[in-house]
């Protein structure tokens, strides 16, 4: 159950969100069915600069581990500079892994 929260000083494009929803699937292993992304686009201040950037939150139920965080962190990086011009230096992410009964899906949790 990947989920990744986006917060940007530019809008996403659809098209990059697509994208990121696949590598984010395939990179933890988990089926794309069950990955939600979701992306605001918010006023962000980084090193003590306003300017472009993005904060990228990452949860899931397994998968995780410093091997893929990394090419996580990686894989968004590039993606952001390629599509949107921000450079890794203004992009951070975070992970969490989450216990099964603390994820609610389909009217029911993981456990």
């Amino acid at each position: 159950m990947p989920m990744i929260h986006l917060k940007s000083s530019r809008t996403i494009p659809a098209d990059l969100l697509k994208e990121i929803s696949a590598m984010l699937a395939e990179t933890i292993g988990k089926p794309e069915k069950y990955v939600m992304v979701v992306a605001e686009t918010a006023e962000l201040m980084m090193s003590g600069t306003p300017g472009q950037a993005v904060y990228a939150d990452v949860k899931s139920l397994g998968g995780l581990s410093p091997v893929v965080n990394h090419e996580i962190t990686m894989k968004l990086c590039i993606l952001f500079n390629d599509h949107l011009g921000i450079p890794g230096d203004r992009i951070f992410v975070t992970f969490q892994s989450l216990e099964r009964d603390h994820w609610g899906w389909n009217g029911s949790t993981f456990d």
